[in-house]
């Protein structure tokens, strides 16, 4: 069995009188156009992940020359710099769907596909088709380009402004949420030639202490036992909106074994540049800024 997207796919009932069930054949796995397929079914308009049977046969419509529409929307949002395997987009669409707080089930409802396949393409090395992605893409708010990771050798907010962005200072409490428990942030330092440098390190927050792991004679390193400015942000492209917030305190190695214990055993991950980093730098905050660029939802 070979298809195209766009070509509808027909379920036969060998029961008397039962009606038969077709759909069309929205997302491919294979380039070969063999199964499995993503198939929108006419009478619940549901995308489900189909595996077809003997009972089954694909109705050949020429709906792989993609209409005008959607041939846009495939060369607005082609991925440019970037790549995506097997997985890599169920682990981004996870990853984007817990980070605005949305069930699965609500996401496959706006999706309009069926929770198993959702739950399917999350947990396991899936190639989701162009309707697919359009479909979750527009239900998490985002691009296909950032589902496919097609942004990630490009600085982050290249959109557009907001038409009626509201820019606001945040208060000490609300910097403290925003920079949680762990991600990644930057550490400013001066550098061996005096001049200033600014490297990213994997954080976390412990007893309103800002820690991360290193390595002696590393340029974060030289945070130890100097004053430091900590920034961590985070840009929404599809909203264009976004926060920051900054740090600006004392920082000092750790040097009790207990507590270089407790950090290691509870860290939320190992340093994404690899190697023996064991080196615990900790930063009291003195101060802590912010600032935020919403939409104004005041204006009419």
């Amino acid at each position: 069995m070979e298809a195209h997207l766009g070509d509808q796919l027909v379920i036969e009932s060998t029961a008397t009188g039962a009606a038969r069930r077709d759909g069309e054949i929205v997302g491919l796995h294979h380039e070969d156009g063999t199964p499995p397929y993503d198939v929108r079914w006419s009478d619940t308009d549901e995308v489900t992940l189909v595996f077809p049977g003997p009972d089954a046969h694909v109705r050949h419509l020429g709906g792989h020359r993609l209409t005008d529409e959607r041939m846009s929307r495939t060369e607005s949002t082609s991925p440019a710099g970037g790549s995506s395997g097997p997985g890599d987009v169920g682990r981004r669409v996870a990853d984007e769907r817990r980070r605005q707080g949305i069930s699965r089930v609500e996401a496959a409802r706006r999706a309009r596909m069926s929770p198993d396949y959702l739950a399917y393409l999350e947990e396991n090395p899936a190639d989701p088709g162009l309707g697919t992605l359009v479909r979750l893409a527009d239900a998490l708010g985002t691009t296909v380009t950032s589902l496919l990771g097609g942004g990630i050798d490009r600085p982050p907010g290249q959109g557009r402004a907001l038409w009626h962005p509201r820019f606001r200072e945040l208060s000490p409490e609300e910097c403290r949420v925003l920079l949680s428990t762990h991600g990644v942030g930057r550490v400013a330092v001066s550098g061996s030639d005096g001049r200033p440098v600014v490297v990213p390190v994997n954080y976390q927050v412990v007893d309103e202490a800002i820690v991360f792991r290193t390595a002696p004679h590393t340029v974060a390193a030289r945070a130890a036992e100097t004053e430091v400015a900590f920034e961590v942000d985070h840009v929404d492209e599809a909203f264009s909106q976004g926060w920051s917030v900054l740090a600006v305190g004392r920082a000092s190695v750790v040097t009790d074994p207990g507590a270089v214990r407790r950090l290691s055993q509870h860290a939320h991950t190992p340093p994404w540049a690899g190697g023996e980093r064991e080196m615990w730098v900790s930063i009291r905050p003195a101060s802590l800024t912010g600032r935020r660029i919403d939409p104004d939802d005041q204006r009419p």
